[in-house]
């Protein structure tokens, strides 16, 4: 690196100059020489911990990114910020600290880097809410960043019981309750499935929230090809993160920013990739997130617009049968850029150094069956939806990729609750009929607060076979292991006096995903005057990190980001 290039650096402000003896002293304190603080300084923000399957081989990963940065002539400096496991945190009050999880992760980040003045980053990451808290950091910072997304665990293929012979992943496992219920499967079987289904390190194998994001930070430029989708042991991840590790000592020659990669047209080319992979309800409350960072407003109808264009190419898990392995092998990210062709901006400029075009010009497709051509699309249309009407004024979003042809239009009689626990022990009382649209509210960002996912209730229908016969419509959200008519999202949510917070019992709601309508059909002056008289319940959370969270978040169509004061 030239002179002129190291006197732009930011440390140093924070290392040269006769009023700095004691910040030399204390970084000297911890390790470092002379010859070491003389080159850039890199932050490693890895969220490794001992508890997240999908973080527990970043501290290795890790290692590899500081070398290919020791070899580059940088000086790599590793701290930590939180990771919480959405799979543990299912079902339970913990779920509430999931999604305001992502506002701390970058809050975190941003303390770390201002506070110390670091030249770049390069943060590690894999699962549902980092993914996103990182790239939110990195656009809110703008100094050179690379994300290294941790990539997926290996599917498990069971020998015997209810999932024989299926490559099979959590998705799958979340519905062992459901099926226990339905006698479906035995106590041993689901015992023997408890064991075999989750092999190891990484992210869980289905297209979940955690491998949608991995696969958009690709789609956005914000990572190496291919690196959204190698799989967490592979030894080819060892050999991007180390290459990783040298990349971000030119983009720091450059001056190359994530401002300057994730523009407006790079989050097109990320939606349009998701549409086609039929990706995880959350991308878009992740994706207006981090582009809020750089204030673009990515609006509901632009997902909605790309959605109609964009053919939905990849049959998935959950809603299809393909895991995130069969992508990366048919040719991953890239190979999915170039199916699509021109519905993207292939001009664009990733951190690679190549723009879309290139890497695509180098890419092979190895399996059109799993990365299928425009011309032999799954659907016509991509994998969410984006629904209004008199229930959701403001918008709600289905996964439409995992709706069968049969439920994407149902009417059915309101059975109403005011949280997933309640569902859940419905179901187990036998209490939920075909027929039913099941309405779960009080889980929106501000109500529930935290915006739960409602997997545990979803699994259970899908366990029980009633997917096929009842929808359900929340404020809260659906993980990306859902499939069904499951519509997440209802906005304004209940606790704001949303249509949702007076639906009763016996109403008919009516649900079209072609012609995006979600209705509770009753007289406009009676829904009307139930909202007049409605009056909002008091909050659930009066102390602690979500006390202040429900002060400061926004609503879901925004992508529940704080508000600005």
């Amino acid at each position: 690196m030239t002179l002129s290039s190291l006197k732009k650096l930011r440390s140093r402000e924070v290392i040269e100059g006769t009023d700095r003896y004691v910040h030399r002293a204390l970084f000297k304190c911890a390790g470092f020489t002379d010859e070491d603080l003389s080159k850039p300084l890199v932050a490693v923000v890895n969220s490794w911990n001992e508890l997240v399957p999908g973080h527990i081989h970043l501290k290795a990963l890790s290692e590899h990114v500081k070398r290919g940065i020791l070899a580059a002539q940088g000086t790599p400096i590793e701290f930590n910020t939180i990771a919480l496991c959405d799979g543990i945190a299912q079902g339970h009050e913990g779920l509430r600290m999931s999604l305001p999880s992502r506002e701390l992760i970058a809050d975190s980040i941003e303390i770390m880097i201002q506070g110390h003045q670091f030249d770049a980053m390069v943060c590690l990451t894999t699962c549902d809410k980092i993914n996103p808290g990182m790239l939110m950091a990195a656009a809110r910072l703008d100094i050179p960043a690379i994300m290294v997304p941790g990539g997926a665990m290996y599917p498990a293929c069971p020998t015997w019981g209810y999932y024989k012979d299926q490559k099979i992943t959590i998705g799958q496992l979340f519905e062992v309750p459901g099926l226990l219920e339905s006698k479906k499967i035995t106590p041993e079987e689901a015992a023997y499935l408890e064991e075999i289904t989750l092999p190891g390190a990484g992210a869980c194998g289905g297209l979940y929230t955690a491998t949608t994001t991995q696969a958009l930070m690709e789609a956005l430029g914000m990572t190496l090809p291919y690196m959204g989708t190698t799989p967490a042991v592979d030894a080819a991840k060892i050999r991007l993160c180390t290459e990783i590790g040298r990349r971000i000592m030119k983009l720091i020659e450059q001056d190359v920013r994530p401002s300057h990669i994730m523009n407006e047209k790079a989050f097109e080319n990320a939606i349009t990739v998701d549409m086609a992979l039929g990706g995880s309800t959350n991308t878009i409350l992740h994706l207006k997130a981090i582009a809020n960072e750089l204030n673009y407003d990515l609006s509901l109808e632009l997902f909605d617009e790309i959605s109609k264009k964009t053919p939905h190419l990849c049959n998935m898990s959950p809603g299809g049968v393909y895991k995130i392995t069969d992508l990366h092998n048919a040719g991953g990210i890239p190979a999915l850029m170039k199916q699509l062709g021109d519905l993207l901006h292939s001009d664009l400029q990733t951190i690679s150094g190549k723009t879309i075009e290139q890497i695509v010009e180098e890419v092979n497709v190895y399996d059109d069956e799993i990365i299928r051509p425009r011309t032999n699309f799954i659907h016509k249309e991509g994998g969410l939806a984006i629904l209004r009407g008199s229930l959701a004024p403001n918008g709600a979003v289905l996964k439409i990729a995992a709706v069968t042809d049969k439920m994407r239009k149902f009417r059915g009689s309101a059975k109403v609750f005011n949280s997933e626990e309640e569902v859940i022990a419905a179901l187990k009382a036998r209490k939920i009929d075909d027929g039913d649209f099941i309405i779960i509210r009080y889980e929106g960002p501000k109500g529930g607060p935290g915006m739960r996912e409602m997997l545990m209730a979803t699994a259970m229908l899908m366990g029980m076979g009633m997917d096929e016969s009842v929808a359900l419509a929340t404020d809260g959200r659906f993980s990306g292991a859902t499939r069904g008519p499951c519509i997440g999202h209802v906005s304004p949510e209940a606790v704001e006096g949303g249509p949702i917070a007076v639906v009763k019992n016996g109403d008919p709601i009516f649900m079209d995903a072609d012609l995006r309508q979600l209705d509770i059909e009753i007289r406009k002056d009676e829904l009307q005057e139930r909202l007049n008289s409605w009056k909002p319940p008091e909050l659930k959370i009066k102390k602690g990190y979500l006390s202040r969270y429900v002060q400061m978040v926004s609503s879901a169509d925004k992508g529940a980001v704080f508000r600005k004061f």
